[in-house]
């Protein structure tokens, strides 16, 4: 019985073995695409951008914490909070009222998630 075994799966090794793959067929012939032209800026956008206000931001340092002020045109939009040994984190004014967003309920539209960076590379 074992010699029947044996035997069977030698015969059955040398026809796997003598087995020759059959050839993938092969792409038919790619023809190569030319890009397309890219877009010519538009010298009115040009314009608007170089016509931005730069922001103006105030530094001020206080003993538990870093708080950096954005400011346009005289505005507050935005300050960046880094409390000593904790990472930064933003308060923002979404609506232009001039209060500065840190509270959301569950009614408001624009609800932002705090932002904080957690890794840097």
């Amino acid at each position: 019985m074992v010699r029947l075994l044996t035997g069977l799966s030698l015969l059955l090794s040398l026809q796997i073995s003598l087995a020759q793959p059959v050839p993938a067929p092969l792409p038919p012939a790619l023809t190569p695409i030319t890009p397309p032209p890219l877009p010519q800026s538009s010298p009115s956008l040009q314009d608007e951008i170089g016509n931005l206000p730069e922001p103006e931001v105030r530094i001020v340092k206080k003993p538990h914490y870093i708080a950096e002020e954005f400011r346009v045109n005289g505005r507050l939009y935005l300050v960046k909070i880094t409390p000593k040994g904790a990472p930064p984190y933003y308060l923002s004014d979404m609506d232009g009222d001039g209060y500065l967003e840190s509270r959301h309920d569950d009614l408001n539209p624009n609800f932002r998630i705090p932002q904080w960076v957690l890794f840097r590379w």
